[in-house]
Order: structure tokens, then C-alpha cells, then sequence
């Protein structure tokens, strides 16, 4: 009886109390900051703006990506130059955003250090 509980139903009542969390929380992150937008409508210029840099940042970064596909990535499952050409963009986009990161952080701490 012991081992059957964890293998069998234990797992399924453990993967159903985590979908409820995780749609708890989806929830929440998505309710609070609308709720949050309403009490302080400035809050959405700035988050639009914010948005708007992203899809701009990603129309350049997929405009930048290649769209070859060789055997390898056929055995990685990209089948299509418009699947290649998204994989590209995501991938310059986040060393864009990875390296912009590091040099706010670098600089961050540079300026408090001559302070």
C-alpha cells in the first residue's frame, strides 16, 4: 500500500493541487497590477512605453535573424525559415536585453561607488 500511494494517486493529487496553484497565481499576477493600474493610471503610459520598446527591440532583432536551416537544426525539430527566423530573433533578443542588463548593473555600481 505504501509504495502505490506515491506512484499511483499521490502523484495525480499532487500534480491537481499544482495546477490550482499555478492558476491561483496566474490569476494574481494578472489581477493586482490591473488593480494597481486603476488606482494610478500613469502607471500605464510608462508600461506602455515599456511594451512598445520590446516590440520594437524584437521587430529589429527578428529583422537581424537568419532564416537557413541546416540538418542539425532539422533534428532539433525546426522545420520551417519562419520557425529558424523566430528562434534567431528570440535568441538576439535576449543577449540584447542579457548584455543591456549587465551594463545597467556595471554601471549601477560604478556610480554608487563614486558616490
Amino acid at each position: 500500500m505504501g509504495d502505490s500511494f506515491f506512484y499511483g494517486t499521490g502523484i495525480s493529487i499532487g500534480l491537481y493541487i499544482s495546477y490550482v496553484l499555478l492558476f491561483v497565481a496566474a490569476i494574481t499576477a494578472l489581477i493586482f497590477p490591473l488593480w494597481d493600474s486603476i488606482k494610478n493610471p500613469q502607471e500605464i503610459i510608462k508600461s506602455g512605453i515599456s511594451a512598445v520598446a520590446l516590440v520594437i527591440l524584437f521587430v529589429i532583432s527578428y529583422v537581424f535573424s537568419g532564416s537557413e536551416i541546416t540538418a542539425k537544426y532539422m533534428l532539433g525539430g525546426v522545420t520551417s525559415e519562419f520557425s529558424s527566423k523566430m528562434i534567431g530573433a528570440g535568441l538576439i533578443m535576449f543577449y540584447f536585453t542579457l548584455f543591456l542588463s549587465m551594463a545597467v548593473m556595471i554601471y549601477s555600481e560604478i556610480s554608487k561607488a563614486l558616490k
